[in-house]
């Protein structure tokens, strides 16, 4: 998966970016990158939130759809978007609309239990409902709940109100591992309901989430490889353990994130200053992680 959320302004910025040409210049020559190294990878655009059909027909016009075989959508109607659970199988015609030749993917859906627990058992249910057979690929959000202490990846923190902690009430277990409500309802679809469970840099979570994802009968997972993660200390070393513990599922990986000192501002949401910069760095990965010789269609990862 090449970037996430790029139309949500926490995750890249609108402002150096008005039109969009710098994320499609920079898809484009990632999304060749990854073709160079394996055409049997599937290039997925980085899941959009919010919902927008006019999203995608501005990266169509700059030819970025023409380099892309999955569009990817994040949704969680009860918690931040301003739409009915419902109303997620005609958010899926919206985009199959606008991107007729396209595979169709939810890359991300969540439900929080910031209010109740209850409340996202509920959601569980009805996701699952809603989107098994409408398309081949979800991936709920998330296994764990965020940790208190590490903040939320946004720019604009508590700026954004009880937006903000929401991000902090979205695993099927709590902080400390404790299962809540939502892990029992999320357990009969596990086979068809993927997770999406990021992992930090040198995340102590990181076995305790293999063997939970084992246990669950997960088979599928997206997670992601910072760029900017990859000028710290040791970072192949803990790509290489982060990959080998998830050689078991099948994997999208996500390629996000702006070093500070290669953007055009010095922040992760920045385009960068040079675009191929961000293509040597997936090219890398998958040349590291999904080589050619080693994957076969249907491909075991995808690059988001």
């Amino acid at each position: 998966m090449i970037w996430n959320e790029p139309n949500n302004k926490s995750h890249w910025d609108p402002e150096i970016d008005p039109d969009w040409s710098k994320f499609a210049e920079m898809t484009i020559a990632a999304a060749r990158a990854i073709e160079s190294v394996n055409p049997a990878v599937k290039r997925v655009l980085g899941g959009i939130s919010p919902i927008d059909p006019q999203y995608i027909q501005r990266l169509e016009g700059h030819g970025v759809l023409d380099h892309l075989d999955v569009i990817a959508v994040h949704g969680f109607p009860l918690d931040w978007n301003l739409w009915n659970i419902n109303e997620w199988p005609a958010k899926i015609d919206e985009i199959a609309a606008v991107a007729p030749n396209h595979e169709l993917w939810v890359t991300e859906v969540g439900v929080g239990s910031f209010g109740a627990e209850e409340v996202q058992e509920f959601g569980v249910k009805r996701t699952a409902e809603l989107l098994i057979g409408k398309v081949p690929r979800i991936f709920w959000y998330s296994l764990y709940d965020l940790p208190q202490a590490w903040g939320a990846t946004t720019r604009h923190r508590e700026a954004e109100g009880s937006s903000y902690y929401r991000h902090f009430y979205m695993g099927l277990l709590k902080e400390d591992g404790t299962p809540k409500l939502g892990l029992k309802a999320f357990e009969p679809y596990a086979a068809d309901l993927g997770l999406m469970q990021w992992f930090h840099y040198r995340d102590p979570r990181l076995d305790e989430a293999v063997a939970w994802l084992k246990r669950l009968g997960v088979t599928k997972l997206r997670t992601g490889l910072s760029w900017a993660d990859s000028f710290r200390e040791d970072a192949i070393g803990w790509f290489d353990r982060q990959m080998e513990a998830l050689q078991d599922f099948d994997v999208t990986v996500t390629f996000c994130f702006t070093p500070e000192h290669l953007g055009i501002a010095p922040h992760h949401t920045s385009p960068p200053q040079d675009p191929n910069q961000f293509a040597d760095f997936c090219a890398a990965m998958i040349e590291r992680y999904a080589p050619a010789s080693a994957v076969q269609e249907p491909a075991r990862v995808a690059a988001e």
